[in-house]
Order: C-alpha cells, then sequence, then structure tokens
C-alpha cells in the first residue's frame, strides 16, 4: 500500500511526459491512497485541462468515473490536528500535508513528484522514480 498524491493520480490518467512512470508505480503496488481531498484536486486538474482544450468533456467524466473505481474503499480522512502540525513545521500547504498526514498515519510512503514535500519530508516521501529503483531491488 502507498500513499498517492493528486498529481501522481494525474499523471496516471493525463497522457504525457510522466505517464509511463505512473502506470509503472500501479503495476509494482497496486494498492493506492489518499485522503479524501484527492477528488477535489483531480477534478480541480481535469477542468484546468478542459479550458485548455487539452482533454474533452467525456474524456474527463471517463477519467473521473475509472480514478473513483480505482480509489474506491481506499481514500481516508486524516487528523486536522496531526495536518496543521506538519504544515506549521514545513512550508507546505495544508493540502499537501493530509497526503503526508495520511501516509505517517498508515505508516506507508506517500509517492509525489512535488520537491517540496519530497525535501520538507524525506521520511514520509518519496518520488516515483526512487520507488520503482528501490523495488527492483
Amino acid at each position: 500500500m502507498i500513499v498517492v498524491d493528486t498529481n501522481l493520480l494525474s499523471y496516471f490518467y493525463i497522457p504525457g511526459e510522466h505517464s509511463q512512470e505512473a502506470e509503472a508505480v500501479l503495476k509494482a503496488d497496486p494498492e493506492w491512497t489518499a485522503p479524501r481531498l484527492w477528488r477535489s484536486e483531480f477534478r480541480n486538474v481535469l477542468v484546468t485541462h478542459l479550458r485548455r482544450r487539452v482533454i474533452l468533456r467525456q474524456d474527463a467524466l471517463r477519467m473521473l468515473h475509472e480514478s473513483e473505481l480505482l480509489m474506491q474503499d481506499k481514500e481516508y480522512e486524516v487528523s486536522s490536528s496531526h495536518v496543521l502540525d506538519l504544515s506549521i513545521k514545513s512550508i507546505c500547504s495544508a493540502y499537501d500535508c493530509e497526503f503526508v498526514a495520511l501516509a505517517q498515519e498508515l505508516g506507508v510512503s506517500l509517492l509525489t513528484m512535488d520537491k517540496q514535500i519530497l525535501s520538507a519530508f524525506p521520511e514520509t516521501a518519496v518520488s516515483p522514480r526512487e520507488f520503482l529503483r528501490l523495488r527492483e531491488r
């Protein structure tokens, strides 16, 4: 089990330079989890792509449906006090710290490409590239 941030989910569903890496992560560990916040963030990513005319509405709806199936029964509430504590001790947003808090509460890694999170929480956060490298050993 791993916690994935919204960016990794986005890379998995929206074709781009990191899509293959996201696919490899899912293959290596298909038990993805996230705080419930991922839904709102993912919708926002899709709206941004819709406005830029990168994807079509029917594609966005399909991606929403598929992502909700992937994450079904794998979404969690996180401790508000834990999120606040993590946010105060770092310069990361409370949104980002929800993912960190969940990973810490579950005792698993958070997979992210966010440099700020990786720097602030090296004991919890790992890049997909590093995760895959460690799995190859």
